[in-house]
């Protein structure tokens, strides 16, 4: 099977779900490519909401404290979910996939444990963590100094055990907090619906994780790298850290890389664009 007509898997980040990546399906389907959107653990229809959100009356104080129902799911967990889907989307034959944001983490465990099965490893303004290095690591880095992620935290992840938005907030002002954080080039009706979807707690657990990676591992997967200017979670000096670090790890494997003018989300701002780039390089 060439790798151009190898299954396309899309793998979501924190907070978010298989559904964000309708519009590019519609696109990417019609291209007569075999492709499917799944759910990372602690997500989408695995996905669990701490009681302190909608127990009434509300107690603002247990938004800080009650510890998440995602709190025992880590890297290990989220990547071997991965790997199992990949087998069963690709039949044990390799299959392209597609990773956003702090799904770029999981994508690299499951690209280091079954490099066979990843015909090729696209990152979508992702976490492209270096060997041994987690992705909580990158998000103390200067690179990502200014990132609106977490100013709009609720919780301290240590103690909840999960990166926790208040999502039945009423507060204008911090839903629009949430709006310029991920969806700053999106319609704002169509970025009101997607707050809607949004998980509250995105389990700590994948962002501590570390994955060792080896030549014949992660670091002989064909790789690319989709920047994104205008992201204001994830912001372009990182982004650029994280093609650089395996640029010098793997030299022989150079990232290629793919520039678009989006915010974190251009699978709702400019779908058929990454449509397109995903047909091409994948």
């Amino acid at each position: 099977m060439s790798i151009g007509s190898t299954p396309l898997l899309f793998l979501h980040g924190y907070w978010h779900g298989s559904w964000c990546w309708s519009e590019v399906l519609t696109h990417v389907t019609s291209s007569g490519r075999p492709s499917v959107a799944v759910d990372m653990a602690g997500h989408g229809l695995r996905a669990r909401w701490p009681a302190c959100l909608t127990r009434r009356p509300f107690a603002p104080e247990a938004l800080t404290t009650e510890v998440s129902p995602a709190a025992d799911i880590d890297l290990d967990q989220a990547g071997e979910l991965l790997v199992s889907q990949i087998e069963q989307i690709g039949h044990g034959g390799p299959v392209t996939v597609v990773a956003h944001s702090m799904g770029g983490t999981v994508l690299t465990r499951a690209a280091q444990l079954v490099p066979e099965l990843v015909a090729h490893a696209v990152y979508l303004t992702a976490f492209m963590p270096g060997s041994g290095t987690t992705a909580a690591t990158y998000l103390r880095l200067h690179e990502n100094a200014g990132s609106l992620v977490g100013p709009a935290l609720r919780a301290d992840p240590a103690v909840v055990g999960a990166l926790r938005f208040d999502l039945a907030s009423d507060d204008g002002a911090y839903r629009q907090q949430l709006r310029d954080t991920f969806y700053g080039d999106v319609d704002p009706a169509v970025a009101d619906a997607a707050l809607g979807l949004l998980t509250p707690d995105a389990p700590a657990g994948i962002a501590l994780g570390a994955t060792t990676l080896t030549r014949d591992g992660w670091g002989s997967v064909p790789r690319t790298y989709v920047t994104c200017a205008q992201d204001r979670a994830l912001l372009p000096a990182l982004q650029r850290r994280f093609i650089d670090d395996a640029d010098a790890a793997f030299p022989d494997n150079p990232t290629a890389v793919v520039a678009l003018d989006a915010s974190h989300s251009p699978f709702l701002s400019m779908p058929r664009e990454v449509a397109d780039i995903i047909v091409k390089v994948g």
